[in-house]
């Protein structure tokens, strides 16, 4: 199965929302196990969370699309912005 990165950018002053929907979020990633690859919150220069990062093993595109879409944070309208792209995983071998 092919890797899809998920790349999503909080919007401004967001950061009670994120807080207040955390808790689902990481019941939603976690529940597919081994499928993912990393997943974490991309930070600014003074630590505080901007957005998030997640690769993560899909059958195809479509089944990265409907996760993210279904995601917790997504749902809440965290999101600025979101993108799910195709990734190769080159290293560590």
């Amino acid at each position: 199965m092919p890797y899809f990165a998920i790349h999503c950018i909080d919007k401004p002053d967001s950061a009670e929302l994120r807080a207040a929907t955390r808790p689902a979020h990481l019941a939603h990633v976690t529940a597919l196990g081994d499928a993912v690859l990393v997943a974490g919150p991309l930070l600014r220069p003074d630590g505080r969370p901007m957005g998030s990062l997640l690769i993560i093993d899909f059958d195809d595109r479509d089944a990265a699309v409907a996760f993210a879409t279904a995601d917790p944070y997504h749902q809440a309208g965290l999101f600025e912005s979101r993108s799910v792209t195709n990734w190769h995983k080159v290293l560590p071998a």
